[in-house]
């Protein structure tokens, strides 16, 4: 969860969650087959997939989209759903939530 929209905040955040994605799964820039983002409409100061390009994600497709404006829901809020190739048991995927996000999925949160 972002403190304010801000573009340098949100790449940040962007960086240090899809890091988290890539190492505690182990996996790397090939194993990506696409990545979706999504943000709460509350966020307009930036692409989250520009954030990803910055780290080198040049030739994964990568798409950004608007959570649903649910009264009540979490506020500055992005996601990122990673499609890759691994051997890894649905149930040993490391699901990452920072910066506050834990409160979203308590059951899946490592």
């Amino acid at each position: 969860m972002l403190q304010d929209d801000d573009a340098q905040e949100m790449a940040e955040a962007v960086v240090e969650l899809l890091t988290q994605m890539l190492e505690r799964n182990g996996l790397g820039f090939d194993d990506l087959v696409s990545v979706l983002f999504t943000a709460t409409p509350d966020l307009h100061c930036a692409f989250p997939a520009a954030a990803a390009r910055g780290l080198g994600l040049r030739d994964v497709p990568l798409i950004c989209a608007q959570e649903l404006d649910v009264e009540g829901a979490a506020r500055r809020v992005v996601r990122v759903l990673i499609h890759a190739e691994s051997d890894l048991p649905r149930a040993d995927i490391a699901h990452v939530y920072l910066r506050g996000a834990e409160v979203l999925r308590q059951d899946l949160a490592t």
